[in-house]
């Protein structure tokens, strides 16, 4: 009885280990691409962007693909998105089980100087919208087997990568069908990531970017000043921050708040509203435990607002935080994300 059992614990480990090692693997390869969107930028923003680009195991020049193009967090980078989160091995369990077919994924470096492009044009940062929808598309189609149709495009992206995904949607209706949003952040105005004082009052006594390294709070203002609010004349951030400072107190300055506002996805739908009419697919979810508690919040405000405008999508809150389940096995790139491609793209 002893050996029966030793036995087939053997040989169920052994066929774990052999369905494991039967996973074809797609390929992943590194390029650079000088992006004319981002020259000259007044920033000092490096227009030669990384790019990390996925190809299936079954690559062909002879076969054309679908593309699904993945923007990244604040703080992160296409390199962390392959080398940290695994995002290579979960393509290749995604194709082998079905979950989708096979589809080259691209994912653009847009780390910036203070840790993120939230994917906006900017007279500092250079235009990061145009960059995706543009420079990055046509460098995509220009050197791989793609299909070159927008109805063989999707767009996805997590927190600021997921607003990156949404705005750029809006802005470019005719680049990508399909869009997919984690956590989103940033999606309307809140005082979480719009009022956060303390960190404000913190850049306003600097007097050198250098300063900013290790306050993550701080860097994300300066980000959002660059991205929202530029501007070229005021160093050494290059940007306005939604507050002025007088002798013993910080009061807010409402312009600058209505800049940031009207570039968020909830400002831009009023007017845009027929971009996302307009895709065969629109979804975005979100854990009910966000440490970033104007996520929650505002998908929740966000899917309303859909609604009011005729807008068809798919959301969906589920227990969780800003990390969690999003590349793991029970996660949503792998069990909704894909299929969701899968079900809207082109092939």
């Amino acid at each position: 009885m002893k050996k029966t059992i030793i036995l087939s614990i053997f040989i169920l480990v052994f066929n774990s280990i052999a369905s494991a090692q039967a996973i074809p693997q797609g390929t992943v390869k590194t390029v650079y691409l000088n992006a004319k969107s981002l020259q000259q930028n007044k920033g000092n923003e490096n227009p030669r962007r990384r790019v990390t680009i996925y190809l299936p195991a079954d690559y062909s020049a002879k076969k054309k693909y679908p593309v699904i193009y993945y923007l990244h967090g604040f703080t992160w980078s296409d390199s962390l998105v392959f080398a940290s989160d695994g995002m290579a091995q979960l393509l290749d369990r995604a194709i082998a089980q079905q979950k989708i077919r096979p589809f080259i994924l691209v994912a653009p470096d847009a780390n910036t100087l203070y840790k993120g492009s939230f994917y906006t044009n900017s007279n500092v940062n250079g235009n990061w919208s145009a960059f995706v929808a543009e420079d990055l598309v046509n460098f995509i189609d220009a050197n791989y087997s793609t299909i070159k149709n927008k109805n063989s495009r999707g767009l996805a992206g997590h927190s600021m990568g997921g607003h990156g995904a949404l705005k750029i949607a809006m802005l470019y209706p005719d680049r990508f069908s399909a869009v997919y949003a984690m956590s989103p952040a940033l999606l309307a105005a809140n005082s979480e990531w719009m009022l956060n004082m303390g960190s404000v009052s913190s850049i306003l006594n600097m007097s050198d970017a250098k300063q900013l390294s290790g306050d993550f709070n701080a860097m994300l203002a300066v980000a959002l000043g660059r991205a929202f609010s530029p501007n070229p004349k005021k160093p050494p951030f290059y940007c306005d921050l939604p507050y002025i400072k007088s002798t013993d107190s910080l009061s807010v300055d409402d312009h600058v708040l209505t800049l940031w506002n009207a570039n968020t996805p909830a400002a831009l739908l009023p007017t845009h509203a027929s971009a996302l009419r307009n895709l065969r697919g629109l979804a975005f979810d979100w854990g009910s435990n966000d440490q970033f508690k104007h996520i929650p919040l505002t998908a929740r405000s966000f899917a309303s607002q859909l609604e009011a405008f005729d807008v068809s999508f798919s959301a969906r809150e589920y227990p969780g935080d800003h990390g969690s389940k999003i590349m793991s096995d029970d996660g949503r790139v792998l069990n909704f994300l894909l299929p969701f491609f899968e079900t809207y793209l082109s092939f």
